[in-house]
């Protein structure tokens, strides 16, 4: 049996490792017990080993350097030794010293250089060189574990980046998926518009066609908003509220997609005592992802619950569904970027798995938390929005009063835009409301054109070719004719330094493509 005693001494200097990685084996030399006593008197332990087996062994479990005689590896006619370094990890190169006759036989030597490196000490032995020898391999050693660690810490960063490579390359596939489901809904709605002259046909068409661009702004809000969220330019409008009101704006949003798939909600709010200093659109995105996010991965027929109460000095918010649950070890990866509880094309349910991501961020920005819970799959799910209350007073004056309801007809409007067919779209929808439309396509005939036309409103888009939106802003502005002219930017681009720059051109209003007919008209409308 192969077998290995440990003489234990002062302990070790120049150790690389502590444990089995720093030990120096031993096979017995002639003058065992004075070998071990300098070696100790150098603060170095020995660990003895008998024979070559028990050499290999001690290696495999872990040493720095092994000294081994000659006639030991010589002798070695199974070449277990040799085998082994020769199978060492690109980082390795155990140092191995070996006592030999310096008058030994040139087969002998060849034999011993095909074994691999060694250090060569010759006999009779002197101890202090041989001391020596072993404090520059356990140096040696010791850089030889740190170029280990260097190489795991890349082949960690390698494989993270290949996770990244792997998650990428996911999103982009789901992201495609997720912009061809409403291209190809708008797609069939736009050939039914085009060959059915039934009215029934067409209004359907119709809210297809509406209902899919809503999907799609959606879908690119969502990754703008982790655009910003994570390069920490999101800037948040907080103000005074009380939260059961965003809570039913959230609900009255989900509540077409939870009754499609005829699902139960429950409300329970503690309306007037969630006073919080926020920013209302921001509370309220995040309910809402929590509730689509429920609806998404509960079965038709089952049951969502919206809680949100005071307790302490928090707003304690939870959405919970009896649905698919989730597998305890995922429910630390919920909320970060691109990760889903399951992505198979049998559960899909859409989204681009970023929903919670800004759930997270966005209840972070506002000094508060989300957690998910879930006891496993088919046991649902329930995720809790912590947020601080504030003791400052909130308005809760009852609905604002009601304006007349203003006029959008009869105004000349100039549209600018190079897309002909978003302009053409537009001038057909503000002509069908009775106003008087031009559209140009250019910087220099917008300008050349409102000489002529004097538009009372200018519908502007940004990213024109050449002459850009805000150089056609800046130049309007320059001429006192158009002082009363209201300009609307209508642009793709919406960062906050877009809005900054729009201000500066002279725009009254700045509205993001596709343009939302609700926020457009109040600007071009005129009182009763």
């Amino acid at each position: 049996m192969v077998s290995a005693r440990s003489l234990w001494g002062l302990g070790m200097t120049d150790a690389p490792a502590a444990g089995l990685e720093g030990r120096v084996l031993l096979l017995p030399l002639a003058g065992e017990e004075a070998v071990a006593a300098v070696f100790q008197a150098a603060g170095i332990t020995l660990t003895v080993c008998e024979g070559i087996c028990a050499v290999c062994l001690e290696i495999e479990r872990g040493a720095a350097v092994a000294i081994v005689p000659d006639e030991a590896i010589l002798n070695d006619k199974d070449r277990r030794l040799a085998r082994l370094l020769s199978g060492q990890p690109c980082w390795s190169d155990l140092p191995l010293i070996v006592p030999t006759d310096p008058n030994q036989s040139s087969s002998s030597a060849r034999a011993l250089e095909s074994v691999g490196h060694m250090t060569l000490v010759w006999r009779p032995i002197e101890f202090r060189p041989l001391v020596s020898a072993v404090q520059a391999a356990l140096r040696d050693r010791c850089r030889q574990y740190a170029r280990r660690a260097e190489f795991a810490e890349r082949e960690r960063q390698a494989e993270a980046l290949r996770e990244a490579d792997r998650q990428k390359d996911a999103f982009l596939a789901m992201l495609a998926h997720e912009l061809r489901n409403p291209l190809a809904a708008v797609n069939h709605a736009v050939k039914v518009l085009k060959l059915s002259p039934d009215a029934d046909s067409r209004k359907w068409a119709s809210d297809v066609v509406e209902r899919q661009v809503q999907q799609l702004v959606r879908l690119i809000d969502d990754l703008l908003d982790v655009s910003r969220i994570t390069s920490g330019k999101i800037r948040l409008k907080k103000d005074f509220m009380d939260a059961s009101s965003v809570l039913d704006q959230a609900v009255e949003t989900a509540r077409s997609m939870i009754d499609e798939r005829r699902q139960t909600l429950t409300v329970c709010v503690e309306r007037g005592r969630l006073p919080l200093h926020a920013d209302a659109a921001r509370v309220g995105q995040i309910v809402l992802n929590l509730l689509t996010n429920a609806a998404k991965f509960t079965d038709h027929g089952g049951h969502i619950e919206l809680s949100a109460q005071g307790v302490g000095d928090q707003a304690i918010i939870s959405v919970r569904d009896d649905g698919m649950g989730i597998h305890p070890e995922k429910l630390p990866e919920m909320f970060r970027l691109f990760s889903q509880g399951d992505r198979s094309l049998a559960r899909s349910e859409g989204g681009l798995g970023i929903g919670l991501t800004v759930v997270e961020k966005l209840a972070e920005l506002h000094g508060g938390s989300v957690e998910a819970r879930s006891e496993g799959p088919g046991r649902g799910s329930e995720f809790v929005v912590r947020l601080p209350l504030t003791r400052s007073s909130v308005d809760n004056e009852a609905n604002p009063k009601s304006s007349r309801p203003a006029v959008v007809d009869g105004c000349r409007i100039l549209v600018v835009d190079d897309n002909h067919d978003n302009a053409r779209g537009m001038v057909r929808l503000l002509n069908l409301l009775g106003n008087d439309v031009v559209e140009v396509h250019d910087g220099p005939s917008a300008i050349e054109i409102a000489r002529t036309f004097r538009p009372n409103f200018v519908l502007l888009d940004i990213g024109l070719p050449g002459m850009d939106g805000y150089q056609v802003a800046s130049a309007l502005r320059e001429d006192t004719a158009y002082k009363d002219t209201i300009i609307i930017a209508v642009s793709g681009y919406n960062q906050d330094e877009d809005r900054r720059r729009s201000r500066a051109a002279g725009f009254d209003h700045h509205l993001v493509k596709p343009v939302d007919f609700d926020l457009l008209l109040p600007l071009i409308a005129r009182p009763a």
